[in-house]
């Protein structure tokens, strides 16, 4: 990390025990102004030689493609910001993006970000329903779509009262209230100064939806500091990525790409914006993910950086066993999050791809906190051996992150005793850790009970929850257990069963529903909802398939119950409390079973 970031670390020279030595030199820096716009944009706008320096190059499934500048970047982000500000939004605001991996994302981004307002991304797989919750809560008083979700959008937009203005972009143009290139063509010729204001480190930049477990989905309101406070994370599960001055000649070669969608965390947080951070390419792939597709744009873009899924690593495992006889293949890393890889992919990303896999775990409310790192640059300038990654282990905690187990009263746990692994407000220097989220949106509630102690005083609250159950062994490894609400995640999509659950109990078939994961070896999960019909129907074939359609219609295609199983009443607590627990360790059970007790 070099001297100009505001994120520091004082690496010293190599040593015996690498992971020790580089969490005892790592400080955070962190102005008390920052802002995403101008750490990801303006700054390399304004160097030399910035039209040619690519920040985005883009490709299509109609075979179009192209690149985007880091100077053309800045104006677009300009001229949209100015629009935006015409439009009456303002700092604080919150403006809806639902668009794929294209130019036009990040445009928006960074021109949301300047304005001071904040971005709220949406999956562009999201129905209406999922759309109208998210809108209605948020208050967005702007959404930016294509013709991936614009038709869906229009059709909830009465119910969002605070949506004043639909902006179409791409193949949707002429279907909102303003049409993207419109809105910039007038903004070129504009007079008006240039819309970047500045803007504290603490101030929100990011609002991005949590599937709910007990209720519905929350809001975690994301600062603009937390992109500093995931930078650590990130360059040592890319294997120091970011090294040298992309802006001068014969800069950097690092090119990154990654299927995870943009609306995501590990899409923006993980991908698009470090990579722009530290000024270098990112590839814009719009259009589903495909194994062959995968290889042809590693190669294409001559992709150096990568963060894969694990279900989409063990696709292209699967459909290409030794990719480098047909593809040229450079990648000097590769992240992998979401769930376990797994022995078989770890094995072949070495072999086949040529890299270990560094696995990581985050969470939106507290992103890229523990991992793995193949190697780091020392003070020597030259490249050491960081930590080993373990198969099956999530890593250690990054530089910069107070990691621990704890148990329910917020005391750490022993080595190989289960707890939640939960971060510390406070570093190993007793610094802030910049990571962290500023609450849930508009839930209080739910923000005390995310930490231990007084969520007010950071110096009484310390730990933050992830919700995760782990082991932490001696040497400071952590060992995935299990969820210890009841989220889960399906082929990488994190699912909350309760979103799920109020979609099917509003089918007129439907009394009640339980939503639970079902263990695949392919997926990690399969979602299964138990249902208990309403008097007078019944659990034929035809009604499954149409309440499969009924959600699959109104929430996002991954939420939909792949297998629904008909009961006659769902185990409840004496306060009325479905009991998913026990239908989740059926399901563990039945698994056990059919793979015959091993």
């Amino acid at each position: 990390m070099r001297k100009s970031s505001p994120v520091g670390a004082r690496v010293a020279a190599a040593a015996a025990d690498a992971y020790a030595e580089l969490h005892a030199g790592f400080r955070w820096r962190v102005p008390a102004s920052f802002n995403i716009a101008e750490a990801c944009c303006g700054r390399w706008a304004r160097r030399p030689g910035s039209e040619g320096h690519v920040a985005i190059a883009w490709q299509n499934e109609a075979g179009e493609s192209g690149t985007l500048s880091y100077a053309a970047l800045q104006r677009d982000a300009d001229r949209l910001a100015r629009a935006l500000a015409r439009l009456g939004v303002g700092r604080g605001d919150r403006v809806a993006l639902i668009m794929p991996q294209r130019p036009e994302t990040a445009v928006a981004h960074i021109a949301v970000y300047q304005l001071g307002a904040v971005t709220m991304p949406l999956s562009m797989l999201f129905g209406p329903e999922a759309l109208a919750y998210r809108l209605q809560d948020s208050g967005a008083c702007v959404a930016i779509a294509d013709e991936s979700a614009i038709a869906n959008l229009r059709a909830v937009r009465g119910e969002c009262r605070e949506l004043h203005t639909l902006v179409a972009v791409g193949a949707a143009l002429g279907q909102g209230d303003a049409d993207w290139p419109a809105l910039l063509a007038r903004e070129a010729a504009a007079s008006a100064p240039e819309a970047r204001l500045r803007t504290g480190a603490d101030d929100p930049a990011v609002l991005i939806y949590t599937s709910g477990t007990t209720g519905p989905p929350k809001g975690a309101l994301v600062p603009h500091r937390a992109l500093i406070g995931n930078l650590s994370g990130f360059v040592c599960s890319q294997n120091w990525f970011g090294l040298g001055d992309p802006a001068q000649a014969g800069g950097s070669d690092e090119v990154f790409w990654s299927p995870a969608d943009w609306a995501w965390t590990g899409g923006l947080m993980d991908a698009l914006l470090p990579t722009l951070f530290f000024g270098r390419r990112i590839v814009a792939w719009q259009g589903r993910f495909s194994p062959e597709r995968a290889f042809e744009l590693l190669e294409r873009h001559r992709v150096t950086h990568s963060f894969v899924f694990p279900t989409a690593l063990k696709a292209m495992m699967k459909a290409l066993p030794e990719p480098r006889r047909r593809h040229r293949i450079g990648l000097r890393a590769i992240m992998s999050a979401g769930e376990a890889v797994g022995d078989a992919v770890f094995e072949w990303c070495r072999e086949a791809l040529g890299v270990t896999v560094n696995e990581m775990f985050g969470q939106t409310e507290i992103n890229y906190i523990v991992g793995n790192c193949g190697s780091y640059v020392g003070a020597d300038g030259r490249r050491h051996a960081a930590w080993p990654a373990r198969a099956g282990s999530m890593g250690r905690g990054y530089p910069g992150h107070r990691v621990a187990v704890i148990d329910d009263e917020g005391r750490e746990c022993a080595p190989g005793t289960p707890g939640d692994v939960a971060v510390h407000r406070l570093d190993r220097h007793g610094d802030p850790d910049p990571v962290f989220f500023l609450g849930y949106w508009r839930n209080e509630a739910a923000t005390r009970l995310k930490y231990t102690g007084d969520a007010a005083s950071p110096a009484t609250a310390g730990w933050c929850r992830t919700g995760d159950t782990a082991v932490m062994d001696e040497r400071g490894y952590l060992w995935y257990q299990g969820r210890s609400d009841d989220m889960f995640k399906s082929a990488g999509y994190r699912i909350g069963p309760s979103e799920i659950e109020n979609c099917l109990v509003k089918h007129p078939a439907v009394a009640n529903a339980a939503v639970v994961p079902k263990p695949d070896a392919e997926r990690g999960a399969l979602v299964k909802a138990y249902v208990v019909l309403a008097p007078g129907r019944h659990g034929e074939p035809a009604l499954i398939d149409e309440l499969q359609q009924h959600v699959r219609a109104r929430l996002a295609p991954y939420e939909y119950p792949k297998e629904i199983e008909f009961i006659e009443s769902l185990p409840m607590t004496t306060t009325g409390k479905v009991q998913r627990r026990v239908l989740r360790l059926q399901e563990e059970a039945r698994a056990r079973a059919a793979a015959g007790g091993k």
